[in-house]
């Protein structure tokens, strides 16, 4: 099993969107965990409210989001379980995009533009892997050379 969460195809074109994903989930997760760059922290953040009723106990689940927002974000920046943490990603924006930013689709009218965008990059991530100059293609190319006895 745990070869199938660290494999990898070996393309260029998830570097950007590994790196804009990051940046973007890093920053975010550092306001929601940390209080960086004028963000809630910790304590602020998991004291509001879920979007759904389900969600009990609120603190739990914003929680989880905030932390899956931080660590996701290194790890897909890392490249290293890549496709398990642009799952949590894609778990989150999907909250957003129908527990908070639905019907409107406009950014400037808090739509699920913006979140769809991120989900999509995320779901992107979770098919393919984590790509070229990820640390998930180096595991995945050691592990086949230890496998077939070359080093």
């Amino acid at each position: 099993m745990s070869r199938s969460l660290i494999a990898t195809s070996s393309t260029w074109t998830t570097i950007p969107i590994r790196l804009g994903l990051a940046t973007i989930f890093v920053a975010h997760g550092a306001q929601k965990v940390m209080g960086s760059f004028g963000g809630p922290g910790f304590s602020g953040f998991t004291s509001g409210n879920t979007p759904f009723s389900f969600m009990r106990p609120p603190w739990l689940w914003l929680a989880a989001a905030a932390l899956s927002e931080l660590v996701g974000g290194v790890l897909v920046g890392l490249g290293l379980l890549t496709r398990v943490a642009a799952f949590f990603l894609a778990c989150v924006m999907l909250t957003a995009i129908v527990g908070i930013h639905w019907p409107n689709f406009f950014s400037s009218n808090r739509g699920i533009e913006y979140p769809l965008a991120l989900f999509a990059m995320s779901l992107a991530l979770l098919i393919s892997g984590g790509g070229m100059a990820s640390i998930d293609l180096a595991l995945s190319s050691r592990r086949k050379r230890i496998g077939t006895g070359k080093r």
